[in-house]
């Protein structure tokens, strides 16, 4: 992961939507693979950065900057909040 653009882009957009989509329903672990590529080698992440929803199964992965808010949902299998406003 490093310091890269791309990968501080995810982790501020991850808890963006965290934040406005999930309430306090969510915990967020942060694991950079150049200081611990064994945990990158034990999750199967190829890519950074790379989102992995561990629960509720079944595991997911998501892959990129997390900037598209509907695509990161869809792949968390979440519900917009504004989706239930009529």
């Amino acid at each position: 992961m490093g310091d890269s653009s791309k990968s501080q882009r995810a982790i501020a957009n991850i808890f963006r939507i965290c934040r406005e989509e999930l309430s306090d329903l969510y915990t967020v672990e942060i694991i950079d693979v150049l200081e611990q590529p064994q945990l990158a080698e034990q999750d199967k992440i190829l890519v950074t950065p790379t989102l992995v929803k561990q629960l509720p199964p079944p595991l997911q992965r998501i892959i990129g900057d997390m900037s598209n808010t509907q695509k990161v949902l869809l792949g968390l299998d979440v519900i917009p909040k504004d989706s239930h406003r009529n």
